[in-house]
């Protein structure tokens, strides 16, 4: 049973229920249809929903997070007289532990949303992504771990 179309659909009972479709009515239906598909998901099997929307929430604020940040390095480096001095632009790959369609295509727009990297290719296999970085020429390895150890392991957790 898909445990979030559950929620939608009892967040939309809310609002029919109530006569308000506003969206302050529906984020309130979704958080009581989440209470209920909580105490109701041992009946039926658990899922993992429970977890994996709160992953999913992190994932979003952390993506923000990174999303501002490499934001104003770019913009930082970009304004500076000496531009040529701060970037060293490179092609890294990165081996992949996402596995599945969905999580390296997430996984790569992800990427390339964050300012100064963007994805450039996808191994025939899915196992290496190649990424254009403009910082990468200095240390391509800490290119990999960062995107290892954020994006990486964070799309790993919502999609597990």
């Amino acid at each position: 049973m898909n445990f979030f179309v559950l929620n939608v659909l009892l967040a939309i009972l809310w609002m029919a229920i109530n006569s308000n479709f506003s969206p302050a009515s529906l984020v309130v239906g979704f958080l009581i249809g989440y209470l209920v598909v909580g105490f109701a998901q041992p009946l039926f099997g658990g899922s993992g929903y429970m977890a994996r929307l709160w992953y999913a929430v992190y994932f979003a604020l952390f993506f923000l997070g990174e999303l501002f940040r490499s934001s104003f390095r770019v913009a930082a480096d970009v304004l500076r007289p000496k531009l040529r001095q701060n970037i060293s632009p490179a092609i890294v790959a990165v081996p992949l532990d996402v596995e599945g369609d969905f999580s390296v295509t997430l996984l790569a727009n992800v990427i390339s949303l964050t300012p100064g990297t963007l994805t450039l290719d996808v191994s025939d296999d899915k196992r290496v992504l190649y990424i254009h970085s403009m910082y990468g020429g200095d240390d391509p390895d800490a290119v990999r771990r960062e995107i290892k150890s954020g994006l990486e392991r964070r799309v790993l957790e919502v999609t597990r």
